[in-house]
């Protein structure tokens, strides 16, 4: 009497340890496509609102904002983000590794982050400092330094950084303090504008205090000198 064959396939066994770890695998790497496809579009499309924008349009009704091309910008206002932000923004890769190590040393641990990573965190992810936010950020801002260009990432943060309450972009930025289109911003507004950036909750570029007075004194001439020394070529050529 032959013995019945057994068919391979039928024999395994089932372990979910092994299709765990497969499924796994698979939702991390849709998940890197994913990101890549959607920063890819938006190195050349505008992105929506982000989160943070979303929650203050639920939390006061409304948000003043509206898009506006980089060419519609006036110069000196990217200037004077750079240099207020990030001077060495067109020489890193998406990280200022001599920032990151001089505020490790003075202990503060601010003033690292580049514009690139804020970039990020305004237009794809949340405010507020945990582990898991700066993680995502880390992963996402080089695909963002290696798929757009340094003029898309200044066009993008400018249009989406926060300058009042329910104020965000630069084109109701002009307009909500100054009563310009962002085309004609002086150096001096454009330095204002970009003073108020780190607490833009609590200081007016309309109405400076004397922080934001002497705060935006030094931005413009930080503005000129990156114009002078070559500085802001990568966003201007």
């Amino acid at each position: 009497m032959s013995k019945k064959k057994t068919n391979p396939k039928t024999a395994r066994t089932f372990q979910p340890l092994k299709w765990l770890k497969r499924w796994i695998l698979r939702v991390v790497l849709l998940s890197v496509v994913i990101v890549f496809g959607v920063i890819a579009a938006h190195s050349v499309l505008n992105p929506g609102q982000g989160l943070y924008m979303k929650q203050e349009a639920r939390r006061l009704g409304s948000v003043d904002h509206l898009w506006v091309p980089f060419e519609d910008i006036a110069p000196v206002m990217a200037r004077s983000l750079v240099a207020a932000e990030d001077a060495n923004f067109c020489t890193h890769w998406g990280f200022d590794m001599k920032a990151i190590r001089a505020a490790l040393a003075d202990g503060t641990g601010r003033g690292a982050s580049t514009l690139s990573q804020q970039v990020v965190k305004n237009t794809y992810l949340w405010h507020g400092r945990n582990w898991a936010r700066k993680a995502l950020e880390a992963v996402m801002t080089p695909i963002v330094e290696l798929l757009w260009s340094k003029k898309r990432i200044l066009e993008v943060y400018l249009n989406v950084a926060e300058f009042d309450e329910g104020v965000f972009g630069v084109e109701a930025a002009a307009q909500h303090y100054f009563g310009v289109p962002p085309s004609k911003l002086s150096a001096t507004q454009a330095a204002r504008l970009a003073a108020v950036l780190p607490s833009p909750k609590t200081r007016s570029a309309s109405k400076p205090t004397g922080l934001v007075r002497k705060r935006a004194a030094q931005i413009k001439e930080g503005a000129e000198t990156i114009r002078r020394d070559g500085r802001a070529r990568c966003f201007e050529s």
